[in-house]
């Protein structure tokens, strides 16, 4: 009873527990001198109170902080503190991404997006966004797709034009053994009824009558 207690309560502060996300896709590769989103997102089922966010970079295992602030609560926006040129904050109620500005190469690697509910005790939560510095974007080579798309296309037309084909011959089939049934049909009724005509003149015939031969005297 006691284990089953536990593992409810634990269940329930899992549901509760704040979560911080970067998105479906935590990477981004992007070219030299561009400008960045770096995504982030925070939720919790009880709310927050006093929630402290944090961005740091990670310089060859130095993590650098980029900025920080505490939240009051839920939808009031925080005072951000910046601590690195070309960061701004762009966050909105529980979104608290930040932009970076004309990225070089020295901006690569793993950007960790750091929070703590007091609600929580102090407990910590992260989410890490992998930034790539390129000096521009690999076209990528779509030849082979097109090609397989093709073939797949040009087999899936060849099959639906044989069906058509197959249906169509089918119902032409069918349409000439009908119309060769229809004629069997009448020309059977129009032999039936000559020889019933015949038959009936034959019929309508009077037997010829026997001639009665006279008794002699005796």
């Amino acid at each position: 009873m006691a284990t089953l207690f536990i593992a409810l309560t634990l269940g329930v502060w899992g549901t509760q527990a704040l979560e911080m996300s970067v998105g479906k896709i935590p990477f981004l590769e992007a070219v030299n001198g561009s400008t960045v989103l770096l995504p982030c997102t925070y939720a919790s089922c009880i709310g927050i109170k006093n929630l402290y966010f944090r961005w740091q970079h990670n310089d060859n295992g130095t993590m650098d902080t980029l900025c920080d602030s505490v939240i009051p609560e839920d939808g009031v926006d925080p005072h951000v503190n910046i601590f690195k040129e070309r960061v701004e904050f762009v966050g909105k109620n529980n979104n608290i991404s930040i932009l970076l500005w004309n990225i070089t190469f020295e901006d690569e690697g793993q950007y960790t997006c750091y929070g703590r509910n007091p609600k929580e005790k102090g407990k910590n939560h992260s989410a890490i966004f992998t930034l790539y510095v390129v000096d521009e974007l690999k076209v990528v080579d779509n030849t082979l797709t097109i090609i397989i798309a093709s073939a797949v296309g040009g087999v899936i037309g060849l099959f639906v034009a044989f069906m058509l084909l197959k249906n169509f011959t089918l119902f032409v089939i069918a349409k000439i053994e009908e119309k060769n049934k229809e004629c069997l049909v009448s020309s059977s009724g129009i032999d039936n009824t000559e020889n019933g005509l015949s038959g009936s003149k034959a019929d309508s015939k009077a037997t010829p009558k026997k001639e009665r031969v006279p008794k002699m005297a005796g």
